[in-house]
């Protein structure tokens, strides 16, 4: 992934990966659910992002309908990458240890932190 989106693109990318393909008014109509948007906002980053090679637009149709032309598991893997370099020089067992040090993390969320722990072991030896 060359292009890193900005907040606004995630937002918009999150909506279509939950949802799959979508129009302008459906992408707007849940983003303005957490917060004021504006269609034409929306609609004009939308079509930026179709520049990009963010999203995909199919035209066949009255209503455009977007795609994401970026997979989730990159977008995080590449952001995730960034993010340890950056703040946590390079140590992802920092920003592990930072994150669950939140308190924020359920019990069936660390019930799979530790299958993941066996699992990384295992191939260890």
């Amino acid at each position: 992934m060359t292009h890193k989106p900005t907040e606004s693109e995630l937002d918009i990318l999150r909506v279509l990966w939950e949802k799959g393909p979508s129009t302008v008014r459906v992408v707007n109509e849940i983003l303005s659910q957490e917060k004021e948007t504006g269609y034409t906002t929306t609609l004009k980053l939308m079509q930026i992002m179709a520049q990009k090679g963010i999203v995909t637009r199919d035209e066949s149709s009255r209503t455009h309908v977007y795609n994401p032309a970026i997979e989730q598991k990159n977008v995080q893997h590449t952001l995730l990458n960034k993010l340890v370099d950056a703040a946590f020089s390079g140590s992802a067992s920092q920003l592990v240890m930072q994150a669950l040090g939140q308190g924020k993390t359920s019990k069936a969320e660390l019930e799979e932190i530790k299958k993941l722990i066996e699992q990384l072991e295992g191939e260890q030896k």
